[in-house]
């Protein structure tokens, strides 16, 4: 072994042993607040937090997923434009991020996702949803696209019972090949150093990687900054980031499965998408994109808004889904 190895090595372990005594920042009343506001259920034993706002029988229902590594709490902005026109919104915090349980020893997945959907509504006896999804959770919302597509082909009398009307999702992976990887997201992938790198990472270098993927015009404000960072840090979230990133890797493997249920489907299809995006640059995705999916409606927004264009944007984003939303009606 090198000099340089032993340099990193010892780095990295008197990195680690500095974190684990560094406490989890404190929840702002903001934070609480919507803590508070939510509820639990179980899956699988572990807690799942969610909102749940509205019961209006015989209306139209929302559900939202949100992205990695953040949460539910990325939609506050839009939440109470929601809520004044759905019936009812739903929005949980998968697990692993958030308010939900954190395990260190769950094997994280796509999959698992999508049955934690299916298992929440279930419990919620809700059956017809719109969905409303961003980053990893485009994905999540492709998959039970995939579901409802082969329930739909076969003509199958299985234990399905959801049915969703339309879906809107916004800046995300959905094309494997256009994706162009962070570097921390890199460093998470690579074996034993992805497990060892969480540990060094702290709020300063947080802030810079996060700021990355918002526009220069849009970055969040320190207050903002904090509140994401203690919800990654909740219940020892920061031990997990590893585990986490395995979506990365069922995206690639599951690429055609995911790919095709979009291209494939009669389900009404669009996209909000910030154009600043470095994650997914607008060249090549929104073109791949449309050829793809040339079915799905597209909603750009201005060319500075990057990867989280409903925090960056939630006015241009609330009012570009809530037109998709109507349009609904009108057909």
């Amino acid at each position: 072994m090198g000099r340089t190895s032993i340099l990193i090595i010892s780095a990295l372990v008197a990195g680690l042993a500095v974190f684990h005594n560094y406490p989890a920042p404190e929840l702002s009343p903001q934070l609480k607040e919507w803590q508070d506001t939510g509820k639990f259920f179980k899956f699988n034993g572990h807690n799942i937090f969610y909102k749940d706002e509205g019961s209006k029988e015989n209306e139209d229902v929302l559900v939202i997923f949100h992205g990695f590594p953040t949460c539910g709490r990325d939609f506050h902005k839009i939440w109470d434009g929601l809520t004044t026109q759905f019936g009812r919104v739903i929005m949980p915090d998968f697990l692993g991020y958030g308010f939900s349980d954190k395990p260190a020893d769950h094997y994280y997945s796509l999959f698992d996702k999508a049955d934690m959907i299916e298992a929440l509504l279930a419990t919620l006896d809700v059956s017809k949803i719109h969905i409303l999804a961003h980053d990893m959770g485009s994905t999540v919302a492709q998959e039970l696209i995939h579901r409802q597509n082969k329930v739909s082909n076969i003509g199958s009398s299985t234990n399905n019972k959801l049915e969703i009307i339309s879906v809107c999702l916004s800046n995300g992976g959905i094309i494997p090949e256009t994706i162009q990887q962070r570097l921390m997201q890199k460093i998470l992938l690579k074996p034993y150093l992805g497990a060892l790198a969480p540990y060094l990472n702290n709020r300063f270098l947080f802030k810079k990687g996060f700021g990355e993927v918002f526009g220069k015009l849009t970055q969040p404000t320190d207050e903002e900054f904090s509140n994401h960072w203690a919800l990654i840090r909740h219940n020892d979230g920061n031990r997990i980031p590893h585990l986490l990133i395995n979506y990365l890797r069922e995206r690639y493997i599951n690429r055609d499965r995911w790919v095709h249920a979009l291209s494939d489907t009669a389900i009404p299809l669009h996209i909000i998408f910030g154009p600043s995006d470095p994650v997914n640059p607008k060249d090549p995705f929104l073109s791949t994109y449309k050829k793809l999916v040339p079915n799905s409606g597209v909603s750009e927004l201005e060319p500075h808004i990057s990867h989280y264009p409903q925090l960056e944007a939630p006015k241009e984003y609330l009012q570009a889904y809530l037109q998709f939303f109507k349009s609904l009606k009108k057909s």
